[in-house]
Order: structure tokens, then sequence, then C-alpha cells
């Protein structure tokens, strides 16, 4: 029996080793970047609305502005900050062919900051993406680079480690780099749930199966599992942690054996910023956008590009098409090796499926393809889809008291998108040159909206989107407006620490915010695109000055005002 018991496990890590090739990270080349014991809120691969999370959230104990250092010897290779996204970030190249990113930053080391505030001033800009030289700000593992903070898509305060290749930016899982985290939890595997693949993925509702748990071991209730489909595919829900954690992080891989062959896994091992939003492809996208559980397939989609999957034998979708009892094993797995396993079986009953009967039209992945009517067209390219889906056009009065056409409403919102389709919309009625100059295209789904300014062709008025739902063409004459905060034209602000306002709009989306004092540009935060702040510096020396603030909307509209003020 020992025996036995060694060959299925050598021949389990050997096929396990064909999928999945080892690649051996330096260990300890890098340092904790805090002077904190290292705790995760977040780890690589976990799952997040529209992306993959790519990189470690490190704890900072609910407070802001603990020391952050350079994980080992390099130099300062970019700067970011943005208002949403990383917010403050620092990027450090090192010898070793690898980079590492410090993101939702407070104030970077002073000298840095000193730097970065003159390239903002150069630039005129806030929002600003700066790339140096390997000479300019050389950086010694452990030198301190900057304090951690909530910056930008930040929820609470925390720091947002990175490690990725230099030559072409790949993400790599830290926690295959050696770092100090004790981990000796298994994943936990909370249901399991199964598809009729002779449909697609986004037209039906998956079968959720209760799983139960032995030690190491989760089983399904009942073991057999018949189904009326002759071709099946399978997901799971499940999370991991690590030693003395509560917290519901992110699983590194899973393996879906049947009849005791191996078919298909995936491993959070390297991801893409270019490919994150794929995401999308590998979860159950419907169920979680119908406020369902997070499910990730254990089956490769056809539109998923550069996966996270590797296949042993098919893609995930099983022919149970001979009523047979096939056994099923699915294997969970943590970086640090820590597993947990399901294991069920699986019985096609002899139903026939009930065929999806629709008039509307399929669209397939890696085709481009249309519908066109009268007063509406939409074009899906070949890398939007991840699965085959019939896609329903439908047309309604327009109740905006600024539009000018009907509402298109184009798919359904939890059918996922990887690139943007096209939408061109005829209006319906003559617009004038100005009223077109005025036009966007609004997108809305739910209590979410969106407008983008439209291009005219022959008549038509196209954009650009991401998302199903429902269009129509507005006309829009009404300006941004600024909201000062806490002062008013001529205030004295002797007393004051800084300037606050914010900038509104009819339609919801302003740009080119712009500030000026006294005809300089003046630098304004914009942190999670709420409040342009700035903070009084040697910009505005005491005295009487001339506040000027501008916008602009998406369609072109534009406002300005002054405010006198002294201090």
């Amino acid at each position: 029996m020992r025996v036995l018991a060694f060959v299925l496990l050598f021949g389990f890590q050997s096929v396990q080793a064909q999928l999945f090739p080892s690649v051996n990270y330096p260990k300890g080349y890098f340092r904790n970047p805090l002077a904190l014991p290292m705790d995760l809120s977040g780890n690589f691969g976990e799952l997040r609305p529209n992306h993959y999370h790519m990189g470690l959230d490190l704890k900072t104990r609910r407070v802001e502005n603990q020391p952050v250092y350079a994980a080992a010897d390099g130099y300062i290779s970019r700067i970011k900050i943005e208002p949403a996204g990383f917010g403050r970030a620092i990027y450090i190249n090192h010898p070793n062919g690898y980079t590492t990113l410090y993101a939702h930053l407070n104030d970077f080391n002073a000298t840095l900051e000193k730097w970065v505030k003159e390239q903002q001033y150069a630039k005129e800009l806030w929002n600003i993406f700066l790339e140096l030289a390997p000479g300019q700000f050389p950086i010694k593992k452990g030198d301190f680079i900057a304090y951690s903070g909530n910056t930008g898509g930040s929820q609470a305060p925390h720091l947002h480690f990175e490690i990725r290749r230099t030559p072409d930016d790949v993400n790599l899982n830290p926690m295959l780099f050696g770092f100090p985290l004790a981990d000796n939890t298994r994943p936990t595997i909370l249901r399991l749930a199964v598809y009729d693949r002779t449909k697609s993925i986004y037209e039906q509702a998956p079968k959720i199966i209760p799983v139960k748990a032995a030690g190491s071991s989760y089983t399904t209730t009942p073991g057999l599992l018949k189904v009326g489909s002759p071709k099946v595919s399978f997901a799971i829900t499940s999370f991991d942690t690590h030693t003395g954690s509560t917290n519901l992080n992110g699983i590194y891989e899973a393996l879906l054996y049947v009849d005791n062959e191996q078919v298909v896994g995936f491993r959070m091992d390297n991801i893409s910023y270019n490919d994150t939003r794929y995401l999308n492809a590998h979860i159950d996208y419907r169920t979680k956008a119908n406020g369902g559980a997070w499910l990730q397939h254990l089956s490769e989609p056809p539109g998923y590009i550069n996966s996270i999957y590797k296949k042993a034998k098919g893609d995930g979708a099983i022919d149970i098409s001979d009523q047979q009892v096939h056994p099923v094993r699915i294997v969970v797995r943590d970086a640090y090796g820590n597993a947990s396993t399901l294991e069920y079986s699986v019985q096609y009953n002899g139903e026939h499926p009930v065929p999806l009967v629709t008039a509307d039209k399929m669209f397939y992945p890696f085709m481009l393809d249309g519908f066109e009517t009268e007063q509406c067209e939409f074009y899906i390219g070949e890398r939007c889809l991840y699965d085959s889906v019939h896609i329903r056009h439908s047309r309604s009065a327009n109740t905006h008291p600024q539009g000018v056409s009907d509402v298109h409403s184009i798919g359904a919102p939890n059918i996922p998108l990887q690139e943007s389709f096209l939408v061109r919309i005829q209006p319906g009625r003559s617009l004038s040159a100005a009223e077109q100059q005025r036009t966007v295209m609004q997108w809305y789904a739910g209590t979410k909206n969106d407008v983008q300014k439209v291009e005219w062709k022959n008549g038509w008025a196209s954009a650009r989107y991401r998302d199903f739902g429902s269009f129509r063409l507005l006309t829009d004459d009404t300006p941004p407006v600024i909201v000062p905060s806490g002062f008013v034209d001529g205030a004295n602000l002797g007393n004051a620490s800084r300037i606050v306002f914010t900038v509104t709009d009819n339609l919801g989306k302003c740009r080119n915010v712009r500030t000026l004092l006294d005809g300089k540009w003046l630098r304004f935060t914009n942190d999670k695109g709420r409040y342009f702040i700035y903070k009084f510096d040697e910009q505005c020396p005491p005295g009487d000055h001339i506040l000027t603030i501008s916008a602009d909307d998406e369609a072109g509209n534009h406002v300005e005002r002054s405010f006198r003020l002294t201090r």
C-alpha cells in the first residue's frame, strides 16, 4: 500500500509539473517593504471587479504614514500620480531583472518629493507619469522612499506592493519570492457550480451544489451529481488565508481531474496588466453581476487570450454523454503548497437539454460582426466576447429632456466585454452644426451611467463602450459648475491652511480642470477625483491674489470663475 501511495503521489506531481513548469524565483533577495510584520489584506490573483489583483496588499495597522522602504538595491525608474488606480506610486528597477512597485503612498522622501513637485510645475500637471534615468535616484535596499497612505483607488490605509519582470512588465506572484509570511492554512472550498455546456455560459444560471468539509477533503451533497446535459463544466467558490489572518484572500491554483486524468487547471503565477480584465472570462460574470458569488471556472472560455489556464486534455467542458458515472476531483492550492481536495461523481441522466429559442442574433469570439437597423448599428470586434452569446437590440422612447434620439438597448449588462464595441445612432431629427458639436452619447445600466463625445459621419453619431446596456444621444449646453468650499470672492484666508473646491456637471463628467494664481499655474491635488485641494506653500505668499478656475465637460461646454483672495 505504501508503494502504491508513493506511485500515485509521484505520478500526480509529475503531471502537475508538466502542466505548470516550476520557476525558481530568487528567495530572500527582496525584503519586506514595511518595518511591520508582513500581514496581508489582499494577495496576488485575488478576484476584483473587472481585474485580477496584481500584487500584495500589506496591512499598515489601519493607519497612514508608516515608513516604506526599498525592497532591494536599484534605482527609481518611474513615478505615477493619478486620482484613481495607484494614487501616488514609485517604481524601482533592480539589477536582477525585476521591478518593484509601491502604491497608494502619501509623501515621498523629501528629496524625491521636491523633485516631483518641480516636474509638476514645469509640466503644469498634477496627474503625472514620470520616467527617470538610472542615475537620477539610486536606491539601496532598506532606504526610506515614502510614507504609506490611502491614495488613489484604495479603500483603507495599506501598501500595495508588486514585483514585475522588468523587460516585459509582467506581474509575478510575490509570494513565490520567499517573504517572511507564515502560512500553514489550507484553502477553503465553499461551493461547486455545474454548467450545461450545450449553451452559452451567459445564457444560463448554473446549478449550485453545496459542499461539506472533512479535514482537507470536501465532498458534495449528494456525492453523485445526476445532470440533464451531456456536456458539462464546473466552477468553484474558494478562498485562502494565512496563519493568524481572517482575511479571505484568493487561491493560487486549482486543478481538475475527471476519470483520474488531469484535464485542465489555472494558476495565479504571472499576469500582465494588458490581460488583467480577462478576469471577467475566468469568473462566472453573469452570476456575479446579478449579485451572486464569485465562481471561478475550471474550463477555459474560447475567447480568453493569454489565459491563466493550462490544458492537459480538452478545455474543461466534459463530455459525459455515455451516461456512465465519472469521478471528479478538484485540487485547490495556495502559493505555499497547502492543498484542499473536492471529490464527487457526475452522470448524465439521459434527458435532452431544452434548446434556447430566440430571434436574437448570435455573436461569437474571434469574429467581427454587426447588427444594423435604420436608427442604430453596433459592431462587436474579434476580441470583445469570451463565449458565444445572443445579443438583443430593442428601441424605446427617449424621455430625457436633452434627448435627440430614441433609446437603444443592446445586449445585457451581465454579458462581459473585453474590448470596446462600436455603437452608431442616428438622431431622430436633423441637428444643426452647433447641436452636433454639443452632442454626447449616454450609456446607462441600472444606477450606472457614462457619457462620451461622439464622432459624426454621414449623419450618424458613434462612440465606443466596454459594457452593454442602453444608449441614447443627448445635446448638452449646460457648462460645469465650480463650487468653492469654505471661501467666497474677496475672502481673507490668512488663518486657512488650504483652498478646496469641487466641480460638478449635469451629466456627471468633467475634464480639463485648470487652476491659476495671478496668471500662473497652481498645483491642486485631486485624490480619488473628489476634491481639488491646494495646501498653502511658497507659491502663494502673503498679499492679495486672484485665483482663476476653469473646467470643461464632455460636450465641450466651458466654465471659468475668478476669486479675489487675501492671505
